[in-house]
């Protein structure tokens, strides 16, 4: 690895912060060139894509950078903790089925996509899906597989379970991030484009109206002019919650970790040991409890606004992941992952079609398979701040279906590689 001109992660935290400051300036004026600019291009697109080009051009890398696992395990809680702290439980489960019914579409699309796309690449390029032993293709998808159903834990036991080859490992992360990364961001792109989307799929769109309606006038009731008190006291609520949700999650993964149902990789338990997971479902879990609180009026002094300028952090630091220059390294590969984000893809919009599911609802189940619990927030939180929790719940699902999933997948994809 080449290593970036910039490695001290203060300066590079400066320029993710220089590029969000530009983003949101010109987003922000409404007339002329940047006006026209993003209403094509949503500002939290580039929001990823300019912390790319800064990855691209080799002067900053997310390879020699904390800043992501900084973002990820103290701005992420506090953002999920933050944003759901004027929950509305009963608003949400009026949402209905649908948000589960297109998250389990999603998954099935993975699991389907993976053997297809083989099959498919394996008619004019049979050397792309080969291999033999642990350095078969087919081994290295699985851990996509796992990151595409469920999230890093969940690629980490597929790695365990099949044992492809490390050295050739990095190929398929690449795949991973690439594909992933275009995927959001044609959903995103969809995104200013909801009313027509959701015109053509016929839609019901009225349980989440109402639940952004309702969130709205309790925000508006509540809003005052926020005190110094008023930021302390919510920094209180979310920091303390991260050291809470970090203290309980190590303590139970490593708890259950001591039995061999879940210590083992190949377990479809397996995720209970990481406590990414438990960090992000004991933060949620507070900021639902606190939604049952005096605790709740804080949303009418920013607490999401907050909540949202963590989250953009964190979308600048994974952008920082994705190297533009890497994306012709394996085309085959590639090629793969393209086709079988496209199945995916596919799917969900026959399904939306069939039982006239919102654009939110495709938008978001997608995102809670492919992007977990870091994306599936943000794609949530662009439709309106008040259904972030739909994402993060839907997402919290994906790491317990994730390993099973996966390994189904996997299963098929063998079969597939040998036809």
């Amino acid at each position: 690895m080449t290593e970036p001109f910039i490695t001290n992660d203060t300066i590079v935290f400066g320029l993710l912060t220089l590029c969000l400051g530009f983003i949101f300036y010109t987003s922000s004026i409404k007339t002329g060139f940047w006006s026209k600019f993003y209403n094509i291009v949503p500002a939290v697109l580039m929001c990823y894509l300019l912390p790319s080009i800064l990855a691209s051009s080799g002067l900053v890398s997310d390879e020699t950078s904390n800043l992501y696992y900084m973002a990820s395990r103290y701005l992420l809680p506090a953002a999920l903790v933050l944003m759901t702290l004027s929950i509305d439980m009963k608003a949400i489960a009026n949402l209905g089925s649908k948000a589960l019914i297109m998250f389990l579409t999603g998954s099935v699309g993975i699991i389907i996509g993976g053997p297809i796309a083989i099959l498919i690449v394996s008619i004019f390029s049979p050397e792309t899906v080969g291999g033999n032993d642990f350095d078969a293709v087919w081994r290295g998808l699985s851990t996509i597989a796992g990151s595409w159903i469920g999230g890093g834990a969940n690629q980490a036991a597929m790695l365990e379970i099949y044992q492809y080859n490390p050295e050739k490992y990095g190929g398929m992360v690449l795949v991973d991030i690439v594909v992933a990364n275009v995927w959001m961001a044609i959903i995103l792109l969809g995104v200013g484009k909801t009313k027509r989307i959701d015109k053509w799929l016929k839609a019901d769109t009225s349980a989440i109206e109402k639940l952004k309606i309702t969130v709205s006038e309790f925000s508006e009731r509540i809003t005052r002019v926020p005190t110094l008190n008023d930021y302390m006291m919510m920094l209180f609520f979310a920091f303390t919650a991260v050291g809470l949700s970090h203290f309980f999650g190590d303590y139970l993964s490593a708890y259950l970790s001591s039995f061999e149902s879940v210590s083992d990789k190949g377990s479809f338990l397996s995720f209970l040991g990481s406590n990414f997971f438990w960090m992000v479902v004991i933060a949620t879990i507070i900021g639902i409890i606190l939604s049952f609180t005096k605790a709740k009026n804080y949303e009418g002094a920013g607490a999401s606004k907050i909540g949202s300028v963590f989250i953009y952090i964190l979308v600048a630091t994974i952008g920082m992941k994705m190297d533009l220059s890497k994306v012709l390294e394996n085309p085959g590969l590639i090629l793969i992952g393209f086709i079988w984000i496209a199945i995916h893809a596919g799917l969900l919009i026959l399904v939306a079609k069939l039982i006239k599911a919102p654009y939110f609802f495709l938008a978001v189940g997608s995102q809670a398979n492919v992007g977990g619990a870091a994306s599936a927030p943000i794609v949530a939180a662009e439709f309106h701040p008040s259904l972030t929790s739909v994402g993060v719940l839907l997402a919290v699902f994906g790491y317990v279906v994730g390993t099973g999933g996966a390994i189904l997948c996997t299963i098929l994809m063998e079969v597939a590689s040998k036809v």
